[in-house]
């Protein structure tokens, strides 16, 4: 996620409602110092302490109405300079909106031609656009503009939007083309995830049950988000303690909370505000992101990737040497350490992505996408987003499935909260990752225990 999103734009922005970055994890502007929690502060939390203005019905209602009026003058302005810079940010508004999205193609299918002489941040918003919105139609534009696309991060969403768009032929194409334009690819994490993407022989996926009761790290406690390839489907987050032993309900039955891992771009997790990665992140604390107006004020758990943090951030540990692949894999079980999805993690981290939540919503997401596959979730710019009610008449938060998952977690952890993250991707199927799926993997989990 290229989230930042506490840090780079004020409280008072959010009550002007100028929304830039809709879903998620997204840039905006920090208070100076965000709060943060032990984990006897994040225990002593109720849902009735929470409320969010915007969630109620008269602000929800406002915040759309400024966004759909900004949206609708944005795509009136004649073309030319000023609607190219406003572009991105529109088709973030249409996409979160799913609204005028018939009305801006033409205009981003016009703006495609011309992409080799426009900055590669702007050829990065307009190329997540395409892949998000409109990956048929832009295809036929964007496959003769690689040879034209010298940074590999736009290359990579283009060559990703070709995929996204099954472009007969075009995976022998990438897979010849991206060794004569890059020779050095194999040093750039993000042309190293493109050509595992494009290689024909998907690797065995290792056994989960070995993952599930690997220690990583022994005396820190683990989170695990199950989630569906693809992330269409909402998954389930999990809490391993420190002793090895899943958490359970008070009634006895696996605790199991939704969360979705699906970025809006749909991008695969080495791009910036693309899914959250598959793979190993460790947990180092946990704040708010009050000043964000798709957050919300519920704690989220603060993950971070290799790199992102240092060796020994990760290890909480003295440690003082740099990075290594070998380091990232010290913490897997071997069966697991040559597994390349699994990766992705420590791939995204060289890619550079950073602060990837896990936090709550305040997006009414129903009511812009009621027949979405991914209810009750929330997709973001590359976080897990637990799903969160609040009260319509006063934007009171009513319930919490990510303050459920803050203080399970707290509940098993020390104070500073360090412990571990793992996204991991599980059987393929047509619906949500079910409670009685994960018992049965982490019963398998446990069956392992003695064993070792």
């Amino acid at each position: 996620m290229n989230a930042r999103s506490w840090r780079l734009r004020g409280a008072a922005l959010v009550l002007l409602g100028v929304l830039l970055a809709l879903a998620g994890c997204s840039t905006v502007q920090p208070p100076p110092a965000p709060p943060s929690y032990t984990a006897t502060q994040l225990l002593a939390l109720r849902p009735a302490d929470l409320q969010w203005p915007a969630t109620s019905d008269a602000g929800e209602q406002a915040q759309r109405e400024a966004d759909l009026a900004r949206l609708r003058s944005g795509l009136a302005l004649p073309d030319g300079p000023e609607r190219l810079a406003a572009l991105p940010g529109l088709l973030d508004l249409a996409a979160h909106y799913d609204t005028e999205i018939d009305t801006a193609r033409p205009m981003l299918l016009a703006a495609l031609p011309n992409l080799p002489a426009l900055d590669a941040n702007t050829q990065r918003a307009l190329l997540t656009a395409a892949h998000t919105l409109y990956p048929q139609e832009a295809a036929p534009l964007v496959e003769p503009l690689l040879p034209q696309l010298p940074e590999t991060k736009p290359f990579a969403i283009a060559a990703y939007t070709l995929l996204a768009a099954r472009v007969p032929g075009v995976e022998a194409r990438l897979r010849e083309r991206i060794p004569q334009q890059f020779p050095q690819w194999r040093d750039d994490a993000r042309l190293t995830a493109l050509m595992q993407r494009l290689d024909s022989a998907a690797p065995q996926h290792p056994p989960l049950a070995e993952l599930l009761a690997a220690p990583l790290r022994p005396g820190y406690p683990v989170v695990f988000s199950l989630q569906r390839p693809g992330r269409q489907h909402i998954g389930l987050a999990l809490v391993r303690a420190p002793d090895g032993r899943f958490l359970r309900e008070a009634n006895g039955e696996l605790l199991a909370i939704p969360q979705l891992a699906l970025a809006r771009s749909g991008l695969p997790g080495t791009i910036t505000n693309g899914n959250t990665p598959q793979g190993l992140f460790t947990i180092v604390g946990s704040s708010v992101a009050a000043s964000n107006p798709t957050i919300g004020p519920t704690p989220f758990l603060h993950s971070k990737l290799p790199i992102e943090a240092t060796v020994a951030e990760f290890e909480h540990a003295t440690r003082s040497e740099p990075w290594t692949e070998a380091t990232y894999d010290s913490f897997l079980p071997p069966s697991w350490q040559g597994y390349a999805p699994f990766k992705e993690a420590w791939l995204a981290g060289r890619a550079g992505r950073d602060e990837i939540l896990a936090h709550g919503s305040v997006v009414r997401t129903e009511a812009y996408h009621p027949a979405a596959r991914f209810l009750p979730g929330t997709p973001s710019a590359g976080c897990l987003v637990a799903p969160e009610r609040w009260d319509a008449s006063t934007g009171r938060l009513l319930s919490s499935q990510q303050l459920r998952l803050a203080q399970a977690y707290a509940g098993v952890a020390t104070e500073s909260l360090a412990g571990y993250l793992v996204v991991v991707e599980v059987d393929a199927a047509d619906g949500p990752v079910t409670p009685g799926e994960a018992l049965a993997w982490v019963q398998a989990a446990e069956a392992l225990r003695p064993a070792r």
